[in-house]
């Protein structure tokens, strides 16, 4: 098995006595993005959130490198969420108080590891080299966006997850994000699981996936 090689086996989830999704089957390699695509209401979303081990589910298996996500509890799993996985979401999720480059060193300050070299260095790849000190308000959607990249991936995780994260940028805009996330996963050797609508971010997948009640194929 390759290192940090993401495995989902046979994996169910519930609502009650309403499946959400059933016999979910994929594996993402290091520096591979696998993009997801579905009908709304099927259960993208809730499956990242899965991967990333904030939601439970009701069958079957998330191994990431060595680690069995459903082996390990609460605790454990936001230790190696902390360390090992990149969460971008359609919303930016950045914090209002905290400047750019605040925001950006959060998952470095989590872990003990204050590094002003290494956020300079993720906010020059993203193009907001000279912007660190600005508020989030002072910001375009697109330049958030950036920021919420430069944030999942300044602490090198081996597992990036990304929940529409073109979803509320104008075309152009989003084309520059898809690249920016794709230089990023292929230099730092991460496993890119995207969730999309978008055609034309899938287009630029290694693989597309469609999730369906019954699992998970070829789209």
């Amino acid at each position: 098995m390759q290192t940090n090689t993401l495995h989902v086996t046979a994996l169910g989830k519930h609502y009650g006595s309403t499946p959400v999704f059933t016999n979910v089957d994929f594996s993402v390699q290091p520096g591979e993005f696998v993009a997801i695509v579905g009908d709304s209401g099927v259960g993208k979303s809730t499956l990242l959130n899965c991967l990333a081990g904030l939601d439970e589910w009701d069958s079957g298996r998330i191994v990431q490198g060595d680690t069995d996500l459903g082996t390990l509890d609460e605790t454990q799993r936001a230790l190696w969420r902390r360390v090992q996985v990149g969460f971008v979401f359609q919303a930016f999720h950045v914090l209002p108080h905290l400047d750019v480059a605040q925001n950006v060193a959060l998952p470095l300050l989590l872990l003990g590891r204050p590094d002003a070299a290494r956020v300079q260095h993720m906010l020059d790849a993203v193009g907001l080299g000279d912007l660190g000190a600005r508020l989030p308000q002072q910001l375009s959607g697109g330049q958030l966006q950036r920021v919420a990249l430069a944030r999942a991936l300044v602490h090198r995780p081996a597992l990036l997850l990304a929940d529409e994260p073109t979803g509320n940028l104008d075309p152009g805009t989003a084309a520059r994000t898809m690249d920016l996330l794709l230089a990023q996963t292929r230099e730092q050797g991460a496993a890119l699981v995207l969730v999309t609508h978008s055609a034309s971010a899938a287009a630029r997948a290694d693989r597309v996936l469609r999730l369906t009640a019954q699992g998970m194929g070829p789209a």
